[in-house]
């Protein structure tokens, strides 16, 4: 198949939009009549914040990829305005998200890795969160697609009432995927349930259910039964039907006030985008997964657009970490595909490749179109800045690490708002302060999995610390310095040329540490 062809037939699997789903049955006949005028929201706009799983700095063609097409994401940046220094407060699924919603970062309650099938929700129920905030205000609130923060006091009920979860939170709403699309348990939960769940057949921990281990994705995870349940999940659909659930809840709430939390699974792994994308893309499953991402994000748009809701709606696009070197992502670098672009390092990890994300921002009439920041803000500023447009001063124990960035979303300010950021791994303790054009990493390595040395044995990326064949040369500095402005890929650690400026972030990263919290008082 020629490039051409391949981008046709990716183009004509996007141009199926909205239409295609009605034809399938995802949106329901009567909600199709397109240009229904909502009554006034009082001069706030709706929110929907789409948050992609695993996709790199350079996964995207705005970003700068080339061998995988992403129009309906490239729109949203002409649309309103990229940033390129966001970054996620950790490199890593949970804790990222734990700080996109309470505007806290995670390693201050011991979070640094992915939770799994038996943890309970790691969110105090009392605190702050992203949609309490919003709820509180007015609006309708849901998220859909991959949750990854918990349920229950201390452990799931897979069998019984899936509680506290996101609607002890702030969400109205819930329906997606409980853990990770890569990990049992394999169903949809909708609000407190699991989705189909027969009682005659339910999940077994540690035993043999009626059903006994099915399905085989459970063998030797401890697991098995509910075959009613995972019947109803089907992994190149998964896509598709958190897409007509999004799209059915926005048209459902087009009269309201609505927020809108869409995580998506794509594109983490295991790469099962939906046959008609297999193939589009020339980098194998991952670039089709990154085609039907950017199909997510078309419906999205495309029903804003039928219901006149766009000119009042804000679109915020980003990711929760960097892209993954696993084996779908080695194949599309083979095939010349950069997940992170031109920086050092990959999920997990410290190294900007980690944590540096899309970010773009679509608020027709406030956000300028067309255009790009070099401000640093992160996924953890969420909270303050949502505070902000609706006018919430937030108490001191509220989002205690969230910036209000605001005027850098709308405006050009003279100074950057924020003078640091601090990034997690998911190492305990490897963590990473960002202060102006500085970065100083707390030991050597990334931090992330094999603290990234195999990485750079396989991708040939160049560290001064680190051999070509994945080692930490003997004569490396205990940990790492990198001059952003002049060295973005991080190639040189410049540790030694300057020690007072370690000795100064060190002092300043024990200081946000033992404090509690980053953000000013007055925001």
């Amino acid at each position: 198949m020629t490039r051409e062809m391949t981008r046709r037939r990716f183009l004509r699997a996007v141009g199926l939009g909205v239409a295609a789903l009605e034809a399938s049955g995802f949106v329901r006949a009567q909600d199709a009549a397109a240009g229904d005028k909502p009554p006034a929201v009082s001069g706030l706009p709706h929110i929907v914040l789409i948050n992609a799983d695993d996709l790199g700095y350079g996964d995207v063609g705005c970003y700068g990829a080339r061998k995988v097409q992403t129009p309906n994401i490239d729109r949203l940046a002409r649309e309103g305005r990229m940033f390129m220094d966001a970054h996620a407060a950790s490199a890593v699924c949970t804790p990222s998200r734990y700080c996109l919603l309470t505007g806290q970062y995670a390693w201050r309650i011991s979070n640094w890795k992915p939770i799994f099938l038996r943890d309970g929700l790691i969110i105090d129920t009392r605190k702050m969160t992203v949609a309490r905030l919003l709820k509180e205000h007015g609006y309708a609130t849901a998220c859909i697609g991959k949750w990854h923060l918990g349920f229950g006091e201390k452990s799931p009920d897979w069998n019984g009432e899936l509680k506290p979860g996101p609607l002890e939170v702030g969400f109205d709403y819930y329906f997606g995927v409980p853990i990770v699309n890569s990990h049992p348990p394999f169903v949809y939960v909708e609000n407190h349930r699991v989705v189909g769940l027969d009682p005659a057949d339910p999940f077994v921990m540690k035993g043999t259910s009626p059903s006994k281990p099915y399905p085989e994705k459970f063998l030797n995870k401890g697991i098995s039964g509910a075959k009613a349940a995972h019947d109803l999940y089907k992994d190149e659909e998964v896509a598709t039907t958190l897409t007509q659930k999004a799209v059915e809840w926005i048209r459902g709430h087009r009269e309201g006030r609505f927020f809108l939390y869409l995580a998506t699974t794509n594109i983490h792994h295991p790469f099962t985008p939906h046959p008609r994308f297999k193939g589009t893309s020339g980098c194998g499953l991952y670039g089709d997964f990154i085609h039907e991402l950017d199909w997510v994000v078309a419906q999205v748009l495309q029903t804003l657009d039928e219901l006149n809701l766009a000119k009042d709606t804000l679109v915020v696009f980003t990711s929760d970490n960097g892209g993954m070197l696993n084996g779908g992502g080695k194949k599309a670098w083979t095939a010349g595909h950069r997940l992170n672009g031109n920086l050092l390092g990959f999920k997990f990890g410290a190294w900007e490749g980690g944590h540096r994300v899309p970010f773009i921002v679509r608020w027709p009439g406030r956000v300028p179109v067309e255009t790009r920041s070099d401000q640093l803000i992160s996924n953890i500023d969420i909270l303050a800045t949502l505070s902000a447009i609706v006018g919430y001063t937030l108490k001191d124990a509220d989002a205690p690490d969230s910036f209000n960035v605001l005027p850098a979303w709308t405006g050009n300010p003279d100074k950057p708002i924020r003078d640091h950021l601090i990034q997690a791994s998911v190492t305990s303790g490897h963590i990473a302060l960002r202060t102006g054009r500085w970065v100083y990493i707390t030991q050597q390595g990334s931090g992330g999995f094999g603290n990234g040395l195999k990485e750079v044995a396989f991708t040939g990326e160049v560290n001064s610390d680190v051999t070509p064949d994945g080692k930490i040369r003997k004569d490396a500095p205990p940990a790492q310095l990198y001059d952003l402005q002049a060295d973005l890929s991080e190639a040189k650690n410049v540790f030694r040329e300057h020690p007072e400026v370690v000795n100064e972030m060190k002092s300043r990263l024990e200081k946000y540490k033992t404090d509690g919290r980053t953000r000013p008082v007055a925001t």
